[in-house]
């Protein structure tokens, strides 16, 4: 086993793990901290498979604006919950389990029936021309949904703004 499959085995542990206390983490905090854990070793994964600029966007945007705006969220709705923090465990919480094991069984059986992995990619171009080409999709065929996920992004930060808000009385 060489080098480059050591780093992704141990690149891909630490994304399952850090995933793993992302949604088993009680405090929001901390599971804000697991999921940029997460998304970095994401970015390490792009740098194994020569994906720079992917890795670049992934520590930008991922970890840079979406991973913080989670923190923002989670200090500005913080009193929400009350002052004793409540459970959060929900009493069927068995079955999103339940349910979660039948959809990880469910995609393991199809990607282990599809023949896609037995194909070889076809040899890549430069890379300049793949990220221009990128680029040209990015403002025209893409723009659209671009532009409704940052309407979108807004939208929650002030939702979290106007709900923490104390008012006046």
């Amino acid at each position: 086993m060489g080098a480059m499959q050591i780093l992704f085995l141990l690149a891909a542990a630490a994304v399952l793990g850090a995933a793993i206390l992302v949604v088993t983490s009680r405090n929001l905090v901390h599971a804000a901290l697991w999921l940029i854990v997460a998304l970095f070793g994401v970015a390490v994964v792009y740098v194994l498979l020569n994906a720079g600029f992917f890795a670049i966007v992934q520590v930008v945007i991922y970890i840079g604006a979406i991973a913080i705006l989670f923190i923002f969220a989670v200090m500005l709705t913080r009193q929400i919950g009350g002052k004793d923090g409540g459970s959060q465990n929900h009493s069927t919480w068995w079955v999103a389990a339940l349910l979660s094991l039948l959809l990880m069984v469910g995609i393991v059986w199809i990607l282990s029936t599809w023949q896609g992995f037995a194909t070889e990619l076809p040899a890549l171009a430069n890379e300049k021309e793949l990220i221009s080409e990128l680029g040209k999709s990015l403002v025209s065929t893409y723009l659209l949904p671009f532009e409704l996920a940052s309407v979108l992004l807004v939208a929650a930060l002030i939702g979290a703004i106007y709900v923490s808000w104390e008012k006046s009385r």
